[in-house]
């Protein structure tokens, strides 16, 4: 299988030092990948280097011919005094059609808020649009970086679902970077620890059995990863006819305590 993007013993410098070093990784179509690591990590230079940004100092990344990228920011600022509505907002830089700004706005889970000011949305309204704006084109790829600071806990569980439903529906494939490590979604197919080089990789819960992941982010966050483990186990229990769409938050503990 042709991966979308791969790197090969990638290596990145700032000045003289060494912010990621012999990474080397593959995205796949339709995957759900994310990238977790401590602040510092080098995270979102490897996601610079993943892109094009920033040319690696030794090793290659190579992507697919005609990728489209769609990209959802870590932050985005807007003048608080400049009027601007969402629907102005998704045509920059290029116009779109209103059928076309819809459609994005309904698929990232914001379709009433067209008309609405930048400037007045919640935090959680804003990020959706952003994402409605990174998928407007139809990405072969979905790269988001830690998009959801700022945001409470149910807040950021809400969006990564909505990512989610987005790869479901458009079948992108998608890369987040993290490093709140309660966020890592529920569908991710693999989990890439890093720490300035890879720590370790794989399924969700072999990452989260890891000595590599436990040393580097201490034996008390084993429940970090319990979201994506307990709704998961949704669909398999979907399959015996009832619905447990409510019981994620009292058997967080239980799964975390495992």
């Amino acid at each position: 299988m042709t991966a979308l993007i791969s790197a090969e013993g990638v290596e990145v410098r700032h000045g003289k030092a060494v912010a990621v070093q012999g990474v080397s990784l593959n995205i796949q179509k339709g995957e759900i990948v994310t990238i977790v690591g401590p602040n510092g990590s080098g995270k979102s230079t490897m996601l610079r280097a993943l892109i094009g940004a920033i040319a690696p100092s030794k090793g290659r990344v190579r992507r697919a011919k005609g990728l489209r990228l769609g990209y959802v920011p870590q932050s985005l600022r807007i003048d608080s005094t400049l009027p601007m509505t969402v629907r102005r907002f998704l045509d920059l830089p290029v116009r779109v059609s209103d059928a076309a700004a819809q459609e994005a706005l309904e698929a990232a889970g914001v379709a009433g808020v067209a008309q609405r000011q930048m400037v007045d949305l919640s935090g959680g309204q804003f990020q959706r649009v952003l994402l409605a704006r990174a998928v407007m084109h139809g990405p072969d790829l979905l790269i988001l970086d830690e998009p959801t600071q700022g945001l409470d806990q149910p807040g950021q569980a809400a969006f990564y679902r909505q990512i989610e439903e987005v790869r479901a529906k458009l079948g992108c494939a998608v890369l987040m970077v993290s490093h709140e490590l309660h966020v890592v979604m529920s569908a991710s197919d693999r989990v890439i620890c890093l720490n300035g080089h890879i720590c370790c990789e794989g399924t969700p819960e072999v990452v989260r059995a890891a000595p590599a992941y436990r040393e580097l982010f201490g034996t008390g966050t084993g429940g970090a990863l319990a979201l994506y483990r307990h709704e998961h186990d949704h669909d398999h229990m979907h399959d015996h006819g009832h619905d447990h769409s409510h019981d994620h938050s009292h058997d967080h503990s239980h799964e975390a305590a495992e």
